[in-house]
C-alpha cells in the first residue's frame, strides 16, 4: 500500500500558524519534511505551555520516533542549524531522527553581508524588507550555479577549491560596488570545514528516503515556510521571498512526484497579517490593527518585527486556494476575534472607481481599496471550546462564511496557542 503524502501551505502572507497545525497533526505523521525557505521563516509551537520556535528544523522534532527531513529546496544556514539542534538537545526535546539533503544549498557569511548591503543600496522607498539572513543571495547563487551545497562542505579539498573561486568574485563585488571589506579565504573556509564535520552525521539521500517511505505506506507531511503571497513567481513581487512557497515548491524541494500527494491543507489565519514592505489592501493602521496585533501576539518569531494587521482578505485567499488546490482549511487564531462587535471581510477591491473581483497584479494592488462585507462579532471567550457546537453562533457563522467563500471545508480550528486548543471537524 502506498503511503499518505499531505502537503501544507500558508494561504496568506505567512505567519498563518503552520507550526501549530503541523504539531497538532504530529501524532499521526511518520515523516515531517521542510521543503523550501531558510532561517528567515520560523514556526512557533506551544506544547504544554512551553514555546518552541523552529527556524530551520521541521516542526515534528518534538515527537519521538519520527523522521524529520530538510529537503534539497531549503537553503541551510549551518550555524543556525547547529545552534537550534543544541538548544533542543539541551532541553531534551530533540526526539526525532533528523536528516539533511546533500543537495541543499548553504547560506555562507558573504550571503548575509550582501543581503544587508543590497537592502541599504536600494534606499528608502525601494527596500523589500528582507531579514538580512542571506536567504535571497544564497538562492541567487543557486540559480547562477555558483553556490555551495551541503555535500561540498563534506569534502575539504573541494570546499577550499570552490571557495577560492567564489571569494575572488564576491570580494570584487563587496569592495568595488558596496564598499565593504574583503573576506579572507581562511576566515570563511575554516568555519565551513567545521560545519561540514558537524553536518556529516545528518546527511543522507533524502529523496530516496522519501520514496522508500511512500513505498512502505508511511504518512508524510510536507511543510512549507512563509505564505503563498510571498511566492517568488505568484506573490506580490518584488515584495516576496526567494523561493516557491506554493505547493509546487514541495515537489522541486523534495523530489517527490505530483502523483504522490493525497491531500492539500491550506493554513488560514482568521484575519490578515503581513511583515515587511509591499501592498496589503486590508491593513488597518488604527485601533483594530493595534488590537489584533496585541491580542494575537503578532510579532515576528525570528525578527520580533511587529506585523501589519487587518481584516481577512477573501480576494487574496481565493487566489491562493486556486493556485495551490487547497482541499481543506486549517483556520487559526479564531479566538483573537473575540470581543469585536463586528467583523469585516474584504470581498472585492475598488481600483480607480471600478470594482475588481479578482486578485490583481502587485502594482495595481498598491492602489486598490478594500470593499467590505460586515458580519456580526461575538464577545465570548472561545479558548476553552473543544467542539464546533460549543462556539458562539456568530463564530460558527464566520467559519461557515469562510468555507463558502473559499470553496473548501474548514476542518481544523485553532482557538488558542496551545496544541490542545484545537477543534477537530473531521480533519
Amino acid at each position: 500500500m502506498k503511503g499518505k503524502v499531505e502537503i501544507l501551505f500558508g494561504a496568506q502572507w505567512g505567519d498563518e500558524g503552520k507550526g501549530k497545525v503541523v504539531d497538532t497533526m504530529g501524532a499521526g505523521v511518520d515523516v515531517f519534511v521542510r521543503y523550501q525557505g531558510g532561517a528567515n521563516a520560523g514556526h512557533t509551537v506551544i506544547a504544554d505551555g512551553k514555546k518552541i520556535i523552529f527556524k530551520l528544523l521541521p516542526s515534528g522534532m518534538l515527537y519521538p520516533g519520527k523522521l524529520c527531513v530538510i529537503g534539497n529546496g531549503v537553503v541551510l544556514d549551518p550555524e543556525q542549524f547547529l545552534k537550534e539542534i543544541k538548544e533542543l538537545g539541551d532541553r531534551g526535546q530533540d526526539r526525532a531522527r533528523l536528516v539533511v539533503s546533500p543537495h541543499a544549498h548553504v547560506v555562507m557569511p558573504y550571503h548575509k553581508i550582501f543581503d544587508k548591503a543590497q537592502e541599504a543600496f536600494r534606499g528608502k522607498g525601494h527596500m523589500i524588507g528582507t531579514t538580512g539572513r542571506g536567504i535571497g543571495p544564497c538562492y541567487v547563487d543557486k540559480y547562477a550555479r555558483s553556490g555551495l551545497r551541503v555535500e561540498d562542505l563534506l569534502d575539504e579539498s573541494r570546499l577550499r577549491e570552490k571557495l577560492s573561486v567564489i571569494l575572488e568574485e564576491k570580494n570584487r563585488l563587496l569592495t568595488k560596488v558596496y564598499g565593504e571589506n574583503p573576506l579572507p579565504l581562511n576566515e570563511v573556509y575554516e568555519p565551513a570545514r567545521e560545519w561540514g564535520k558537524a553536518l556529516l552525521h545528518y546527511v543522507e539521500d533524502t529523496t530516496a528516503l522519501l520514496h522508500d517511505a511512500v513505498d512502505e505506506g508511511k504518512s508524510i507531511l510536507l511543510e512549507g515556510a512563509q505564505g503563498t503571497l510571498l511566492d517568488i513567481d505568484h506573490g506580490t513581487y518584488p515584495y516576496v521571498t526567494s523561493s516557491s512557497t506554493t505547493t509546487a515548491g514541495g515537489f522541486t524541494g523534495t523530489g517527490l512526484p505530483l502523483t504522490s500527494v493525497t491531500r492539500v491543507i491550506a493554513v488560514v489565519k482568521a484575519y490578515t497579517t503581513r511583515v515587511g514592505e509591499g501592498p496589503m489592501p486590508t491593513e488597518d493602521k488604527g485601533d483594530v490593527g493595534t488590537r489584533l496585533r496585541e491580542k494575537g501576539g503578532e510579532f515576528g518569531s525570528i525578527t520580533g518585527r511587529p506585523r501589519r494587521c487587518g481584516w481577512l482578505d477573501m480576494m487574496a485567499l481565493r487566489y491562493s486556494m486556486r493556485l495551490n488546490g487547497g482541499g481543506t482549511i486549517a483556520l487559526t487564531k479564531l479566538d483573537v476575534l473575540s470581543g469585536l462587535g463586528e467583523i469585516k471581510v474584504c470581498t472585492a477591491y475598488e481600483l480607480n472607481g471600478t470594482k475588481v473581483e479578482r486578485f490583481t497584479a502587485p502594482l495595481a494592488l498598491e492602489e486598490c481599496r478594500p470593499v467590505y462585507e460586515t458580519l456580526p462579532g461575538w464577545d465570548e471567550d472561545i479558548s476553552g471550546c473543544a467542539e464546533f457546537g460549543a462556539l458562539p453562533g456568530a463564530a460558527r457563522n464566520y467559519v461557515r462564511y469562510i468555507e463558502e467563500a473559499a470553496g473548501a471545508p474548514v476542518s481544523l480550528i485553532g482557538v488558542g496557542a496551545d496544541r490542545n486548543q484545537t477543534i477537530n471537524r473531521g480533519f
